[in-house]
C-alpha cells in the first residue's frame, strides 16, 4: 500500500497548483539528491534510445537522480540506464497500479530501490488528465530537462511548456531533419537548447568520482565471467546491467 508523504516537497512549489496529495513508496532520500528529468517518445529511433541509455547512465554515475514517467520508450529506458536505486517514476495512476503492464517489473524493482510518486490515491486509473499533471510533476521535481526524442504531436510538448514557463533549461539532441520534429522545431525558435558535445555537457555536472575497491581491483585482472558471478554475484549482475562491463569469450572486460 502506498503512503502519503506528510510534508511539502518544495520543489513542486513551482506548479501551478500544489497536488492535494503526494503518495510515495520507496526511498525519499532521493529527493534530497540533484534530479534531472528525461523523457521523450514512447517510440524513439535507435539512434535516440542509445543516447538516451548513455545519459541517464552517466548523470547517474555523476550521483544525479534520474526523474521520468515510467512509459514505455524514452523513459524506462532512463530509469533502467540510471538503475532503479538512482530514480524516481512519476505514475500518472494510484501506485497499486502497475501501468503499463510492460513495466511492471521495473516499477516494482523502483518501488523497492528507489522511488515512486503519484498525486492520486490507490485505485486511480490513468486518463488523459492524469498524464498531464504527472508531467508537471516530473518536470517540477527536476533543475533541468532533457527530451531525447518528441514528434510534432508528441505529449511531451507539455512537460516542455511546464518548464519553459517554470524558467528551466530544457536540452535535446541532434537529429536529422525528418527526424523528432517536435523538438525540431522548438530548436528552430530558439526556445530550448542543443547538446553539442555529450561529454561536456555531462561534465558541467560534475565528473565521475574514481572508484577504488576490491571488486574494481578485481576486474582489472580480466577475470572469467564463470569466476566473477561466484565472487561477486549480485554485483556483477548490477555492473552489466549497468552497461559498466562486457563479456567477451567467457571472460569480463571493463568498458
Amino acid at each position: 500500500m502506498s503512503q502519503t508523504a506528510t510534508f511539502r516537497i518544495k520543489e513542486l512549489n513551482s506548479m501551478k497548483k500544489y497536488p492535494e496529495n503526494i503518495f510515495f513508496k520507496g526511498n525519499l532520500e532521493l529527493l534530497k539528491k540533484r534530479k534531472i528529468a528525461i523523457v521523450g517518445s514512447r517510440h524513439p529511433n535507435a539512434y535516440a534510445k542509445k543516447i538516451t541509455h548513455k545519459i541517464a547512465n552517466e548523470l547517474a554515475k555523476r550521483e544525479i537522480v534520474i526523474v521520468s514517467g515510467a512509459a514505455i520508450g524514452t523513459d524506462s529506458i532512463a530509469h533502467k540506464a540510471a538503475t532503479p536505486k538512482n530514480t524516481i517514476a512519476v505514475m500518472a495512476n494510484g501506485l497499486d497500479i502497475k501501468y503499463p503492464a510492460i513495466n511492471a517489473k521495473l516499477i516494482e524493482s523502483i518501488e523497492k530501490e528507489g522511488l515512486t510518486l503519484s498525486s492520486y490515491k490507490d485505485g486511480q486509473k490513468p486518463r488523459n488528465y492524469t498524464f498531464v499533471q504527472r508531467n508537471e510533476i516530473v518536470v517540477s521535481l527536476a533543475q533541468t530537462l532533457i527530451v531525447t526524442y518528441a514528434d510534432e504531436k508528441s505529449g511531451t510538448l507539455t512537460s516542455i511548456d511546464y518548464a519553459l514557463k517554470m524558467g528551466k533549461k530544457v536540452y535535446t539532441i541532434p537529429h536529422h531533419l525528418d527526424d523528432s520534429l517536435g523538438t525540431q522545431k522548438l530548436l528552430e525558435e530558439g526556445k530550448i537548447h542543443l547538446i553539442y558535445n555529450l561529454e561536456k555537457f555531462l561534465n558541467s555536472f560534475g565528473e565521475i568520482k574514481t572508484k577504488n575497491d576490491d571488486l574494481s581491483n578485481y576486474l582489472k585482472t580480466f577475470p572469467s565471467y564463470e569466476e566473477a558471478v561466484r565472487k561477486y554475484k549480485n554485483r556483477i549482475f548490477q555492473l552489466e546491467l549497468e552497461g559498466e562491463i562486457k563479456i567477451e569469450n567467457g571472460y569480463i572486460k571493463p568498458v
